[in-house]
């Protein structure tokens, strides 16, 4: 029952923010403008200084060195389900102006708005370095094959700038992270004031990044929410095939159990945020995106707390 109530208690953290948003969202305290300045401030300021902050204050250079190798396992299970959303498009018979986004959206995982508080709230701190691991494989994945075959559905024959791809891999967060491993594994102590502005700033990552997903939810139209069998196939990518892959492959291993569970939660995230403003770009359905986004995020508030009992249960 312990751990029963851990995972409640976790999952009620991120769940009242997220009401926040939303009950604020209703009353019209957020715009778009208001709305794109959360995002902006999470992922270009907050969420690096949590970064640096988090690894420098708790991560040691041995511990840093003995868990990037096992970045291989995400990345091989994206290899997978990128093989699996490809046979199920054409077994369940997506529609072509469909099809990319349907791969891009079974295939990459929102580790950043919902993954990071959801596992920081069940784990801790001691979590962040294997919740960074996978969101290292997660967002280069999303960047090149997720944007390529988002790209495919609206103008094919607009040019992949492999310059611009790299830019968005190389992001805040992953510069902040990038920073922060150099500085623990060159053993540099940066000064006591700036790393306390570090963490003040970045411990604004996560209560933003759950009213975001409030107010998202809020601007949501839920008579446009469909069942049909494209968006029955994502969420059974997202919800079972991707954290059943996941667990097969970390599960007869000697990584740590955190590691395993962590992994195994990662991969169960609903889709990525940044999924509709691609398709918007390139002039894929970005309604579609949108919806799709909203359903797996709604739904993974049910998903996820049976979820994280299962994980607990993981030795």
């Amino acid at each position: 029952m312990g751990i029963f109530f851990k995972s409640i208690s976790g999952i009620l953290i991120v769940l009242i923010m997220i009401i926040l948003g939303f009950v604020l969202a209703k009353r019209h305290w957020f715009n778009d403008d208001s709305t794109n300045l959360i995002v902006k401030l999470v992922i270009d300021v907050a969420l690096p200084c949590y970064m640096i902050y988090t690894i420098g204050h708790d991560f040691t250079a041995n511990t840093l060195l003995s868990t990037l190798p096992d970045l291989r396992f995400p990345v091989v299970s994206m290899l997978i389900m990128f093989g699996i959303s490809v046979a199920i498009a054409r077994v369940i018979r997506i529609k072509k102006y469909h099809r990319g986004l349907f791969e891009s959206m079974f295939l990459n995982s929102n580790t950043v708005f919902v993954g990071l508080p959801v596992n920081m709230a069940l784990f801790g701190a001691q979590s962040l370095p294997y919740i960074l691991v996978y969101y290292m494989a997660n967002t280069t994945f999303f960047w090149t094959i997720g944007v390529y075959l988002i790209q495919m559905d609206g103008d094919a024959n607009s040019k992949f700038d492999w310059k611009k791809t790299i830019g968005k891999i190389l992001s805040p967060p992953l510069l902040g992270f990038i920073i922060g491993v150099i500085l623990v594994l060159l053993r540099i102590k940066l000064p006591s004031f700036l790393m306390s502005d570090f963490q003040y700033v970045g411990n604004l990552t996560i209560p933003l990044s759950m009213m975001f997903i409030g107010i998202s939810m809020a601007n949501v139209n839920l008579a446009k929410f469909d069942l049909s069998a494209s968006n029955w196939g994502i969420l059974l990518g997202r919800f079972i095939i991707s954290p059943s892959l996941m667990a097969l492959l970390v599960i007869p291993t000697g990584m740590p159990i955190l590691m395993k569970q962590v992994f195994i939660m990662q991969a169960a995230m609903p889709v990525m945020t940044n999924a509709p403003i691609v398709a918007r770009k390139y002039g894929a359905d970005a309604d579609y995106a949108s919806l799709m986004v909203t359903e797996t995020t709604i739904i993974s508030l049910i998903v996820l707390p049976i979820l994280m009992v299962i994980v607990q249960q993981i030795h």
